[in-house]
């Protein structure tokens, strides 16, 4: 911009009734059309500014609705998922519970669970684990999201999938981790390693609540302890 026109918008901003007092001038001023090769007046061009800013409004408050009904849709699946494990009165039934419930209400293609120092029989979610599972584990800090098929969690599936999300889980954010929950797509965009995780840390926190409810058997031997 130059001194002048420098000048001019100064004015223009230090005298707001310039337009007033000069009403004729006002409406036979043209400005070049933002989208056109032609001019508008200014009145004309206050107006489609005026439109643009009404539907950039518009465009974010349908993503506030869209983003509300979504939130509202995954809150009422997860609370089913709690009432389902809440439900359950079986120790033995109660991890197949876990597994399923998120499998159902968030369309999940596979969902794969294996705990260890919990009163569980030693096959299943209780089978043992390599000791490597249990560094993998409690160096977990947050949950793993990609398409990374290498871990050895993943073998727990019975089907690699496009995409997945790996939580541990623990019951207090201080202790060692007592097992893996491993979620599994079969689309590709589903769990990406760019993605938010609080849904999944909730996930994880409240899957680990309900497990805990089991009785702990002690501290487990890396190698030897149920899953």
């Amino acid at each position: 911009m130059t001194d002048t026109a420098q000048s001019i918008a100064k004015f223009l901003q230090e005298n707001p009734d310039f337009f007033v007092q000069y009403s004729d001038l006002f409406s036979t001023l043209e400005v070049p059309h933002p989208h056109q090769s032609r001019t508008i007046s200014l009145g004309e061009r206050q107006i489609l500014t005026l439109r643009e800013r009404l539907r950039d409004f518009e465009f974010r408050l349908a993503e506030l609705v869209r983003n509300g009904a979504l939130n509202e849709t995954t809150t009422t699946k997860l609370n089913l998922w709690c009432a389902r494990m809440l439900a359950e009165p079986s120790a033995i039934r109660l991890p197949g519970e876990v597994a399923l419930g998120l499998a159902e209400q968030f369309n999940l293609q596979e969902v794969a669970l294996r705990v260890w120092g919990l009163d569980l029989p030693a096959e299943g979610v209780g089978a043992p684990v390599e000791a490597a599972v249990h560094d993998f584990a409690n160096t977990l800090a947050a949950p793993y999201c990609g398409a990374n098929t290498d871990f050895t969690a993943v073998s727990w599936l019975h089907k690699k999938p496009a995409s997945l999300a790996i939580l541990s889980l623990r019951g207090q954010p201080h202790e060692p981790a007592f097992g893996l929950l491993v979620l599994g797509s079969d689309d590709p965009e589903r769990f990406t390693p760019d993605m938010g995780t609080t849904f999944l840390q909730t996930v994880s926190k409240l899957a680990s609540a309900a497990l805990s409810r089991l009785k702990a058997s002690g501290p487990a031997e890396p190698g030897l302890t149920s899953v």
